[in-house]
């Protein structure tokens, strides 16, 4: 087979894979219920395990090595393929989701009117269907013509633990990684995206009878309210780093001195220097009641993805490679961090938001539309080719 480049590069492989896009419609439909229809809580190893299977055969249809990685989050799966030597472009996604084991039976995947809504089917269950369906075309067409890793992961709802290592370790072979995350609402590439530490606080007091004998007593939910005090003066909104208490917890009964509470943090930082000083901050925190023992637990943490000058290079390019399609892709930010966030700080140019335009993220409502599905197929595809 001839490659495009011969026939004519760029400006010929558009034309190709709008028509190659076009005749594969029902193919996606088809490869995105297979998804969407298969429960993948994070966590939940056994239930992950049907999709990582469907999607290890997927990628070996296109002729790609896939490796399995075994975690105590489940299977990620790591797939090359392509030609040539030199740094790798990456696409990087995951797909375990939200919902618990159970939903996709609850609320079976449909279309309505051109809308795909499902469980998962805005995060990522589109952008998957996206990207493989864009690796097929350039298969399929010649226009392949650069080694690409497709790094795919079980735990990045819960945090990426069990991944980071596997992530980070993409800034050793990849120049490019594309992330075919939901985009902004206006299907803007998102350029720049807060960091969050995520830290659970645990207070030890002792109980006593809170009528006969509270002097006695050491009362952890006290203790608590004095330290979210604290907790809640690290924010700094006008440097972008904000503080949420998102859960709360402890005592018996009225009648009892508490001797034990906890609450669960939520930290959003636009820059590494607010990150950092955050994380000195929580780990500084103390009670100031005596007797009162703190813990303070990091559960999990993303640094921002700042919109440094080697994605600011590569968003330029995308937006030339979408006009030249057609397309109009513009950028933005958001609060929301993704694996990205764990490449950006190590130099990596990461073209993030690249899945299909939609809404409802995380929520019963959560829907794609399949004309954005098509366009993000020939878009990634081109983007492989060109960058």
């Amino acid at each position: 087979m001839s490659t495009l480049n011969q026939r004519g590069g760029d400006a010929a492989l558009a034309v190709e894979l709008r028509a190659w896009a076009e005749l594969r419609r029902g193919d996606f439909v088809a490869e995105l219920t297979a998804l969407t229809d298969l429960d993948a809580p994070s966590q939940d190893v056994e239930t992950l395990k049907p999709t990582a299977r469907l999607l290890c055969a997927r990628l070996a249809r296109l002729g790609a090595q896939v490796e399995t990685i075994e975690s105590a989050a489940g299977p990620h799966l790591i797939a090359k393929l392509g030609v040539g030597a030199g740094p790798a472009v990456a696409i990087l996604g995951h797909y375990d989701t939200v919902w618990p084991k159970g939903t996709a039976a609850a609320r079976p995947f449909r279309i309505e009117d051109g809308t795909a809504i499902g469980p998962g089917v805005f995060d990522m269950r589109g952008g998957l269907v996206a990207a493989l369906g864009a690796l097929e075309a350039l298969v399929e067409l010649g226009g392949l013509r650069r080694p690409v890793i497709v790094m795919l992961t079980a735990d990045e709802e819960s945090g990426s633990r069990t991944s980071e290592g596997m992530i980070r370790g993409l800034a050793d072979s990849c120049d490019v990684v594309l992330i075919p995350e939901p985009p902004l609402p206006d299907g803007s590439l998102k350029t720049a995206r807060k960091g969050v530490q995520t830290y659970r606080l645990e207070l030890r007091g002792k109980a006593a009878h809170a009528g006969i004998e509270p002097g006695r007593g050491v009362s952890a939910v006290h203790a608590l309210t004095e330290v979210l005090g604290t907790v809640l003066g690290i924010s700094r909104p006008e440097a972008g780093t904000t503080i949420n208490v998102g859960r709360i917890e402890g005592g018996i009964a009225p009648n009892v001195v508490a001797s034990s509470a906890a609450a669960e943090v939520d930290v959003r930082v636009v820059s590494e220097v607010e990150y950092a000083r955050a994380a000195e901050a929580f780990q500084a925190l103390n009670t100031g009641q005596p007797g009162a023992t703190l813990i303070v637990e990091r559960v999990h943490g993303r640094p921002p993805m700042e919109r440094t000058p080697a994605i600011a290079q590569v968003a330029e390019q995308a937006k030339a490679v979408a006009a030249g399609l057609g397309l109009e892709l513009g950028e933005g930010t958001t609060g929301g961090a993704s694996d990205g966030n764990f490449l950006a700080p190590l130099g990596v140019a990461v073209l993030d938001g690249l899945g299909p335009e939609g809404a409802g993220a995380h929520s019963l409502d959560e829907r794609i539309t399949m004309r954005s599905l098509e366009e993000r197929v020939v878009l990634l595809a081109a983007l492989i080719n060109h960058l």
